[in-house]
């Protein structure tokens, strides 16, 4: 009995922490991603850097997020922060190189908001880039896509 209703939790656990399949994911046009899971939106001033729907989703709920400090130079490949769900902790990595201008304050209070809106409310650090040509090495949404099939 006891092992049985321990097996039914289990499967319980499973059901809760299902992951989308790859159509399913909400990849913007708008954004180029890192092979690294990180998504950048933004031009040549100010981008805005985040984690992924995917990577968002491989994690599940987020419960803490470590934030770089503003002022931080980064070069890309850099770690930024990390990630910390039910499941495990992630690092975050600079897609490209800069400095951190600006953080998202809300992740400490409410982490979260990456699973809810990992685009919009979600985002964690605006960086300046310091070589703007790094962002054409980031793959587009269709590149991105492709890359998580292979």
């Amino acid at each position: 009995m006891e092992q049985a209703a321990e097996t039914e939790g289990r499967t319980a656990q499973i059901k809760e922490t299902v992951v989308k399949e790859l159509e399913e994911l909400n990849l913007p046009g708008d954004i180029r991603y890192s092979r690294e899971h990180e998504w950048v939106r933004g031009s040549d001033g100010i981008i805005r850097i985040g984690i992924d729907d995917y990577a968002q989703d491989q994690l599940g709920e987020i419960v803490y997020v470590e934030l770089p400090e503003i002022g931080l130079q980064m070069v890309r490949g850099d770690e930024l922060g990390s990630v910390e769900s039910v499941k495990a902790v992630s690092e975050v990595y600079s897609p490209v190189s800069g400095e951190v201008v600006a953080v998202n304050e809300k992740l400490q209070e409410t982490p979260e908001l990456i699973n809810e809106s990992c685009y919009e409310e979600g985002w964690i650090a605006e960086l300046k880039p310091a070589f703007p040509a790094e962002l054409d090495a980031l793959m587009s949404n269709t590149e991105y896509l492709e890359s998580l099939k292979a």
